[in-house]
């Protein structure tokens, strides 16, 4: 065991920790500018909490004390030359421009122990504690009310979800049912969170449709649905390019595999949703499409070419939105650390469409599309 090694063992499986930074990156392409550790209790258990500083945002992860352990080796070994940790009884200071030989400066203690509340995070909408039916269903909680450490990261995720509808709630009617279409729900966590949020919290006489192409998903879902007694949410079979079902009010997707997320925005626009939350995945289509001179050089890199046509599909897909009325908004979903499909494209329908603006982003779109010699699906999505 290193030096190194013992001091992140010592310090995470002990009690002593007040606060640990990472910071001088070790290399330019380290998303993150600087990272920092706290002690946490979560469910009365220590925990460590992590702050990723992302640019001008933070992102934060729970862990646990092993698990602590050894994000701290892989960030010293990959991510960050140096490390400031703050005890009861020392401070320490790790160099490590070279990770196996670092330089490992002591001196007294300089701070005190703050406190270990963990709820310096604004109020969950579901708040932990509080048994909530569907989350206890699907095993995220236990009858207490207490969130299954291993799916702690989902239990995030569904709040930050809610956090999101909370913000767009006031544009969805509001004098009679509201008719809601996830288009792809999978599992339905989401799906789930949204009947509940709408129908149990806010008091609201919802309809929400759930499709999706798996038989055994669309059983397991149906038959939660009636266990708890949600009888305004159904679950179907079917494939959101062939989807001819009512209009709907909101529409939602999460992680709909390449154009399936463009047939569900052209969907949605077309019925003139108010509001669409679509998180887009495995953005292929403009892989085998993209041409450009300039940018030739780069493209014959495969992982470049593969990150430059994702940003390129939803960059084309928002403007696309923005000709058709709607005020568009590019925002992190979940953590990084959670999964790399972590942008959503958040749309309102614009009470009073600007036409003037909506051309202008037609007109960009247009540029964009020619400037790469692309043909995307959301071409078919109708002007305003």
């Amino acid at each position: 065991m290193t030096q190194t090694e013992k001091i992140f063992k010592d310090v995470f499986r002990g009690d002593r920790l007040i606060r640990m930074i990472f910071s001088a990156k070790r290399r330019k392409s380290c998303p993150y500018r600087k990272v920092t550790v706290r002690p946490v209790k979560l469910n009365d258990h220590p925990a460590f909490q992590a702050e990723y500083t992302v640019g001008n945002q933070v992102i934060h992860e729970n862990l646990l004390p092993g698990e602590a352990e050894k994000k701290a080796m892989q960030l010293l070994r990959e991510d960050f030359k140096q490390i400031n940790l703050f005890t009861l009884s020392e401070d320490i200071q790790i160099l490590a421009a070279k990770p196996d030989r670092p330089r490992i400066v002591t001196k007294p203690a300089t701070k005190g122990m703050p406190s270990l509340s963990h709820n310096r995070e604004k109020k969950r909408v579901i708040p932990e504690g509080v048994p909530c039916d569907f989350l206890i269903r699907l095993g995220v909680m236990d009858e207490k009310g207490e969130v299954v450490q291993r799916h702690y990261s989902k239990y995030r995720q569904i709040n930050r979800y809610l956090e999101i509808v909370e913000e767009v709630y006031s544009c969805l009617p509001q004098d009679r049912t509201l008719r809601i279409i996830d288009f792809g729900c999978g599992k339905a966590y989401l799906t789930f969170a949204l009947y509940y949020y709408l129908k149990v919290l806010k008091g609201r006489n919802v309809h929400i449709t759930g499709l999706d192409l798996k038989k055994d998903v669309i059983a397991f879902c149906s038959k939660v649905a009636e266990d708890l007694g949600y009888d305004q949410l159904q679950f179907l079979l079917g494939d959101i390019a062939d989807y001819s079902g009512d209009c709907a009010d909101m529409v939602v997707t999460l992680h709909a595999c390449d154009t399936a997320t463009d047939y569900a925005l052209i969907n949605a626009v077309n019925w003139n949703s108010r509001v669409i939350l679509s998180v887009p995945c495995c953005q292929h289509e403009l892989f085998s499409q993209i041409k450009n001179d300039i940018h030739q050089p780069m493209l014959k890199y495969g992982i470049l070419k593969d990150r430059l046509t994702e940003y390129l599909t939803d960059g084309l897909r928002g403007l696309k939105l923005e000709a058709a009325g709607y005020d568009v908004a590019m925002i992190e979903f979940t953590s990084l650390e959670h999964t790399a499909r972590n942008i959503m494209i958040k749309a309102v329908k614009a009470e009073n469409p600007n036409p003037a603006r909506a051309e202008k982003s037609q007109r960009q779109y247009e540029t964009l599309r020619d400037f790469y010699h692309v043909n995307p699906s959301i071409e078919h999505l109708r002007r305003l």
